[in-house]
C-alpha cells in the first residue's frame, strides 16, 4: 500500500502539505518508546505511535520510516512538522488509538514489521 491509501484507511489527516504520499509502506510498528522502533522496525515501515516530540521524526530518519501516524488525534509541535517536511516524511494524524489502528492496517494487508527482540525470559 503507499500512503495515500494509508491515509484513508485511518481517516487521516496529513499535516506535511508538501510531502509526496506515492511511496509505498510494506508493515507498520506501533510504538512509544523510540528506543524499541530502533531496536525492533525494519525499513519501508509506517509508525504508529503517541509520542508527539522531535524525536520521532528523527528515529524515522535512522530507521528509514516511511510515514509517522499519531494516534488519538494528537498534533506535534510546529518544528516536528517542518523537521518532517524537510525530510520528506509524512506526518499524519488519525483519531483512533493504537490498538485501533494496528487492527485496522493490518485487515487491509499491511503486515507486521517488528522483529522480535530476544530476551532472558523467552528461553
Amino acid at each position: 500500500m503507499n500512503v495515500e491509501q494509508l491515509v484513508k484507511i485511518v481517516n487521516g489527516t496529513v499535516l506535511t502539505l508538501d510531502v509526496a504520499l506515492t511511496r509505498d509502506i510494506k508493515g507498520g510498528c506501533g510504538a512509544d518508546l523510540m528506543s524499541d522502533v530502533l531496536a525492533s522496525i525494519q525499513p519501508e515501515a509506517v509508525l504508529l505511535t503517541g509520542l508527539c516530540n522531535i524525536q520521532v521524526v528523527r528515529t524515522a530518519q535512522m530507521a528509514d520510516v516511511r510515514a509517522i501516524v499519531f494516534v488519538r488525534g494528537k498534533i506535534p509541535a510546529p518544528e516536528t512538522v517542518d523537521l518532517a517536511a524537510q525530510e520528506g516524511i509524512p506526518l499524519i494524524t488519525s483519531p483512533f488509538g493504537t490498538f485501533e489502528l494496528c487492527g485496522r492496517l493490518y485487515r487491509a494487508g499491511l503486515k507486521s514489521f517488528e522483529t522480535e527482540i530476544p530476551s532472558e525470559n523467552n528461553v
